[in-house]
């Protein structure tokens, strides 16, 4: 049984071994552990999916749970996609924000056909800095 949680802590290695397992970490510095610990440190809203003690999935979100969530990663296990765990996952993240706050993120390409088929609305108008 697949169990969720915004209390379990999870190492930058657990974090670094799950996205290995999902198609996260070709866009993730899975080689920088002292970075995946600070994305872990500072999201404010991290959603965690367990078979037993293994991480299967995580939704990690930078929000100030009235207006607007943002979901900075949501990677799931590949052996265990398209069981909803995903989707679960959202709605554990949705289900701590406030009754008015959105969700936003920036789809991976292989995931971007995934976010509108489970009801978010495309929009064109996202721009990136990068340093």
């Amino acid at each position: 049984m697949i169990s969720y949680s915004d209390k379990t802590p999870v190492t930058a290695m657990q974090a670094i071994d799950l996205y290995k397992r999902s198609t996260l970490g070709e866009r993730r510095p899975i080689n920088n552990v002292s970075t995946f610990e600070s994305m872990l440190q500072n999201a404010n809203l991290i959603i965690t999916a367990w078979d037993e003690d293994k991480l299967i999935g995580i939704s990690r979100s930078l929000t100030d749970f009235s207006y607007v969530a943002y979901l900075a990663d949501l990677a799931v296990d590949e052996q265990y996609q398209r069981t909803g765990i995903g989707k679960q996952l959202i709605e554990e993240t949705k289900a701590r924000l406030g009754p008015e706050c959105m969700i936003v993120l920036l789809a991976a390409p292989k995931a971007n056909a995934y976010y509108e088929h489970i009801g978010f609305e495309h929009n064109p108008r996202a721009w990136t800095l990068k340093k």
